[in-house]
């Protein structure tokens, strides 16, 4: 009795979740195994996020392809890797509570994986892996931009433009200066909401900067950041 009591409580979460996707899966096994973290066992969602990946990338370069069309190549990839990156990936995930539905091994959920950006983003991506299966591009790519809808319309052309560290990568290039190098010094917090520190020196500049964020790129992007400002200041 108890058995099928909790078959039938995970029955009732998975057409709640189908219910936030707004898809209601004919297998839903592939729903079932989207949402299995390789923490819980053998059989996860790691192929079905390689799928997903593909899919969502797909969608969203012929999105932006179509949304402007005077748009170069360079611009294009900005505009995609923005919306495809895995912090956009794992807001998504949260908007449609996704991570309440995982299945996580006893460690992972412990540490809040749950919450975890990557396990997020990477379970977003297993699951529109797993629509794609069970009913085809055409329904996967109506879910899709139907999710980005929002996102879609508030990008901007005139306000893409490349990410901190290509702008300093290319900054330093122009000048015929060594590239910087990143390091990280510490990391702190709990697992499910640790900090990263990133130093970095360049030879135009007499001090190493430093900055803190919830994953090794965005520190990085942020000292980065900073650098380019106290470039700007010494010209």
């Amino acid at each position: 009795m108890m058995k099928t009591s909790v078959v039938q409580v995970q029955q009732h979460q998975l057409l709640e979740f189908c219910r936030c996707l707004g898809h209601k899966f004919d297998q839903v096994v592939l729903l079932e195994l989207a949402l299995t973290h390789r923490s819980y066992g053998a059989g996860n969602n790691e192929r079905l996020e390689f799928l997903g990946d593909a899919i969502v990338n797909f969608v969203v370069a012929e999105a932006v392809y179509q949304k402007f069309p005077q748009a170069r190549e360079g611009q294009l990839s900005r505009m995609r890797a923005k919306l495809v990156r895995g912090s956009t990936l794992a807001e998504l995930a949260r908007e449609l509570k996704l991570g309440q539905y995982l299945k996580l091994g006893a460690g992972e959920r412990k540490s809040g994986g749950q919450c975890r950006d990557s396990i997020l983003a990477d379970a977003m991506e297993s699951t529109i892996g797993a629509i794609y299966l069970d009913a085809g591009l055409q329904v996967a790519q109506e879910r899709i931009l139907y999710w980005f809808k929002q996102r879609l319309r508030e990008l901007d052309l005139d306000h893409i433009q490349k990410d901190p560290k290509t702008r300093l990568q290319e900054y330093l290039q122009a000048r015929k200066v060594n590239l910087p190098v990143y390091k990280l010094i510490a990391i702190s917090g709990e697992d499910h909401a640790q900090q990263f520190t990133i130093a970095c020196g360049i030879e135009l500049l007499s001090e190493v900067i430093s900055a803190t964020g919830s994953s090794r790129r965005i520190a990085e992007q942020k000292v980065a950041a900073i650098i380019l400002i106290k470039l700007e200041q010494h010209t």
